[in-house]
C-alpha cells in the first residue's frame, strides 16, 4: 500500500483565521537549510505555538500549514547542532522522538565550509550530543566527498581516519556521498569563485575510496557504512544505500510508541517473520534516495555557512539578506 498523503486539521491562526494544516508524523529538519545552527529559536518557538507555515521553494504562491500535532519524529540534519541542544528537553518533555544527520567533515585547510565552527569544537559538539542521546541517534555523515588536486584520496582517507578516531564509540553509522558537481551550475560557479579545481569521482575512485573508508569505519566501531542518494551498487564492499529518513531505525528505537509504529506499519514480527509493512518510500526526492516519506519545513538560500559545494547556496549575497529575513519570529521560515 503505498502513501496517501498526511491527516488533515483546521487550526485557528492568531489573527482568528481558520487554516488547513497538514499533520505529518515524521518531518526532516532540514534538508533545505540547517535549521539547529541557524534557527534553533524559531524552532522551539514554532513547536510552542504548534504549528509553522511552508512556503514551497518553486512556487512562491503555494503555501502550506504544518501542524505537529500528530508529529511523532524529527529528523535534524546539521554540521553544528548545539545551539538546539538545550531545546531538547521541550521535545523530551513533549514525548517526540529525534535523531541527528550530523556532517562532519575537515575541510578546514580549503575553506569549502567557510562558516562552520572549528573542527575540533565540532567534533566536541558530536560526543556531548552522542553522550546526551545515545550513539544510535547521532549520525555521522561525510558529506560530499570533494576530489581536487590539493586533496586526493588517500588525504581523503587520513581525514577521515583521524575524525573517525575522535568519534569511536559516539556513533554507530557513517554515511557518505560523492560531491555532484556536473549536476548543478551554482556548485561549479561556486567552485570557481573558490577557486577549487573539484571534479567528479571515477567508478574505479569511488570503489577505491569506499573500500578505505569501510576499512577506516570499521577499525573505529563503526559497522553502519552507506552512501546517501548513489546509483552505484557498492555493498559488495560493505556499503549500503541509506534511507536517512529511516524506519528500520526508528522501529529499532522506538518499538513501543503505537502511533509511529501503526503509521509504518510495524505490527512485530509473526512466526512466518516480519510483517508485511506499506511502501512509504518519499516519491518527492531522487529514484536513488531511499528516504521514506516526511514534511521537510526548511527553506533553501537561508544557510549562512556557505559551503562552496551546496547546491542550495545560489548567491552569498542573497543568503545574508535571506537569512536575516527569516530570523524573524514569524510563522515561516
Amino acid at each position: 500500500m503505498a502513501f496517501r498523503g498526511w491527516d488533515k486539521q483546521q487550526i485557528t491562526l492568531p489573527n482568528g483565521r481558520t487554516v488547513d494544516a497538514s499533520c505529518p508524523v515524521i518531518v526532516s529538519a532540514s534538508r533545505a537549510t540547517d535549521i539547529p545552527a541557524f534557527f534553533s529559536q524559531w524552532f522551539s518557538n514554532r513547536l510552542r505555538e504548534g504549528y509553522m507555515r511552508w512556503t514551497n521553494p518553486f512556487n512562491a504562491n503555494q503555501v502550506q500549514y504544518v501542524s505537529f500535532k500528530q508529529t511523532r519524529v524529527f529528523v535534524f540534519w546539521s554540521k553544528n547542532p548545539k545551539p538546539l541542544i538545550k531545546g531538547l528537553a521541550e521535545l523530551d518533555r513533549r514525548g517526540i522522538h529525534y535523531y541527528f544527520q550530523y556532517t562532519v567533515n575537515d575541510y578546514e585547510e580549503e575553506g569549502y565550509e567557510p562558516h562552520v565552527p572549528p573542527l575540533k569544537v565540532r567534533i566536541d559538539t558530536f560526543r556531548k550530543l552522542s553522550d546526551r542521546i545515545g550513539p544510535e541517534r547521532v549520525i555521522w555523515r561525510m558529506d560530499p566527498l570533494l576530489l581536487t588536486s590539493r586533496a586526493g584520496i588517500p588525504e581523503l582517507l587520513d581525514k577521515a581516519e583521524k575524525i573517525a578516531a575522535q568519534l569511536a564509540g559516539h556513533t554507530r553509522k557513517l554515511v557518505f556521498s560523492y560531491a555532484d558537481i556536473n549536476a548543478y551550475t551554482a556548485v561549479q560557479r561556486n567552485l570557481n569563485k573558490a577557486e577549487a579545481d573539484a571534479r567528479e569521482f571515477t567508478t574505479e575512485e569511488m570503489n577505491e575510496i569506499a573500500r578505505g573508508i569501510v576499512a577506516v569505519a570499521k577499525a573505529n566501531g563503526i559497522r553502519e557504512i552507506a552512501t546517501c542518494a548513489e546509483l552505484l551498487d557498492q555493498q559488495v564492499l560493505g556499503v549500503q544505500h541509506n534511507r536517512c529518513i529511516d524506519d528500520d531505525l526508528m522501529i529499532k528505537l522506538w518499538p513501543e510508541d503505537p502511533a509511529l509504529m501503526n503509521f509504518l506499519g510495524y505490527e512485530g514480527k509473526s512466526l512466518f517473520g516480519e510483517t508485511d509493512r506499506p511502501n512509504l518510500k518519499d516519491k518527492g526526492q531522487r529514484k536513488e534516495c531511499g528516504c521514506i516519506v516526511s514534511k521537510d519545513i526548511g527553506r533553501y538560500g537561508t544557510c549562512p555557512h556557505l559551503c562552496v559545494y551546496c547546491y542550495a547556496n545560489n548567491s552569498p549575497a542573497m543568503v545574508k539578506r535571506s537569512y536575516a529575513d527569516h530570523r524573524k519570529d514569524g510563522e515561516s521560515l
